[in-house]
């Protein structure tokens, strides 16, 4: 193994968004910075890749709007110029009833509106009655709620919850409402509905503070752009970023000396043998928890939640029928329908109107998203196979014929890791790997394994993480 050198300033351990934001901010305080990453390319859940030409994202396509965090930073970028919104088609359900429109003025499916027409037409009158009810139950009612899908069964009823909140947030979070933590879900939710004493008053407010009133906004070029932007200042900044270089431990050395200010000085071990040393450490890689554990005082650190496995099956097809958007932006499949196995589709030129522009008339990208959390393994290990699942899961969803001789171009990504469930117990969990990195000086952790899914989340978590060890 070769050890003591070289000495770095800061070392981040992961190249998603969050390690390449925190390494921005070490970078730009005059620190030399290196961000170390186990993949092939940086970027994690928000690269891009080419499929049939064109230049598309990987991951995750869109931003949340709240609080403007993120649109700030864009600008910071110099990106402020490409964010844009996506078309107004709206989205659709499948349900085993029949297709239905999801809330325009929703949150994770919850509508504002409960007497909607496009509420109406999914959750039936007897829904929108049942839902309606919320603007008169008493405050009490669900404030105890331990879950997202305990408060919405107790405030609106089953019908909001399995025909419209569970498919949203099966395609979000790739998780079960009544998994997940209510705040860590939606962060200003619990506040809203505290003011509000209403449910769907709540969600109203929320959706009135997004910009232009949307709860998502996207880049030009897609959001991988980001991640270009990211890389691209960080080495005019004199910062490196190196891929395939997985991090195996975090060895905290004593009565080393070493160039830098006074600190407690770490070795970080690679599985190739080489050693960096520093006294500032980011863990921005959910393997924080396995390079913590030799430092955790008392009881092991618990394991974090790795969340589904995602499956994402991008299809660029020659299909004139497409332009008629016939299910919007796109569809959400609620669990218990039996004629699809993907849990989502997105038509990709009908929500973004410069996707539309760069790809030739009557050409289409779909894409679609397989693996929900405690789902046994339904989806084919063959990428041939997966691609054919996809085109006749897209023919169902979308009421138009696709098979292989419209296929210009096809992609599969697996993403592992990328969706943890922010549920009661991984927060806890986290909370120990937080206290674990606190007591280890010129440590930091971040990422959205801790901050929670989302830009909206991972922006402003990883900026602090990284100037906590600035000052």
């Amino acid at each position: 193994m070769t050890t003591g050198g070289p000495t770095w300033d800061a070392v981040v351990v992961g190249g998603g968004v969050a390690g390449l934001v925190a390494a921005r901010e070490l970078a730009a305080a005059g620190l030399r910075t290196v961000v170390l990453d186990a993949d092939t390319e940086p970027g994690g859940a928000v690269r891009g890749h080419t499929v049939a030409g064109l230049r598309l994202d990987a991951g995750a396509e869109s931003f949340a709007t709240r609080g403007g965090t993120v649109a700030a930073y864009l600008d910071d970028l110099g990106l402020a110029g490409r964010v844009c919104l996506p078309a107004s088609h709206g989205s659709w359900v499948h349900l085993p009833s029949g297709d239905g429109p999801l809330p325009r003025t929703g949150l994770l499916g919850i509508p504002s509106e409960p007497f909607a027409a496009d509420v109406r037409r999914t959750i039936g009158l007897v829904g929108a009655l049942r839902a309606s009810l919320d603007r008169v139950l008493p405050a009490r009612v669900g404030a105890s709620a331990s879950s997202l899908g305990a408060l919405v069964r107790a405030r609106l009823g089953v019908r909001v919850l399995d025909r419209l909140v569970r498919p949203v947030v099966a395609g979000v979070h790739a998780s079960d409402p009544d998994d997940l933590d209510v705040g860590a879900v939606s962060p200003g939710l619990p506040a809203a509905l505290r003011e509000s004493r209403s449910l769907t008053r709540a969600v109203r407010t929320l959706r009135a503070a997004a910009p232009a009133g949307s709860a998502v906004q996207g880049l030009e070029g897609g959001l991988h752009v980001l991640v270009d932007t990211l890389v691209a200042d960080l080495r005019a900044q004199g910062a490196e970023v190196r891929t395939g270089a997985r991090a195996r431990r975090l060895r905290a050395l004593t009565g080393v000396a070493a160039d830098g200010p006074d600190g407690q000085p770490y070795d970080v071990e690679l599985d190739d043998g080489t050693t960096l040393r520093s006294r500032r450490v980011v863990l921005a890689s959910p393997a924080a928890a396995d390079l913590l554990a030799e430092h955790s005082p008392g009881a092991a650190l618990p394991p974090l939640d790795a969340g589904a496995v995602v499956t994402l099956v991008t299809l660029v097809v020659d299909a004139p029928a497409l332009r008629a958007a016939p299910r919007g932006t796109g569809v959400l499949v609620a669990r218990e329908a039996s004629d699809v196995t993907a849990k989502a589709l997105t038509h990709a030129t009908a929500k973004w109107p410069w996707l539309a522009r760069t790809v030739p008339a009557g050409r289409h990208v779909v894409r679609l998203s397989y693996g929900r959390a405690g789902d046994v393994d339904r989806v084919p290990d063959d990428e041939d196979a997966l691609v054919d699942l996809a085109l006749r899961d897209a023919s169902v969803l979308l009421g138009v014929g696709l098979d292989r001789s419209v296929l210009a171009g096809s992609a599969v990504v697996r993403w592992t890791q990328a969706l943890p469930r922010p549920s009661a117990a991984h927060r806890e969990a986290v909370a120990q790997v937080r206290a674990a990195a606190a007591a280890l000086p010129g440590v930091a952790v971040c990422g959205a394994w801790t901050a929670g899914n989302g830009l909206a989340s991972v922006i402003p978590d990883a900026r602090a993480a990284a100037t906590a060890l600035v000052t």
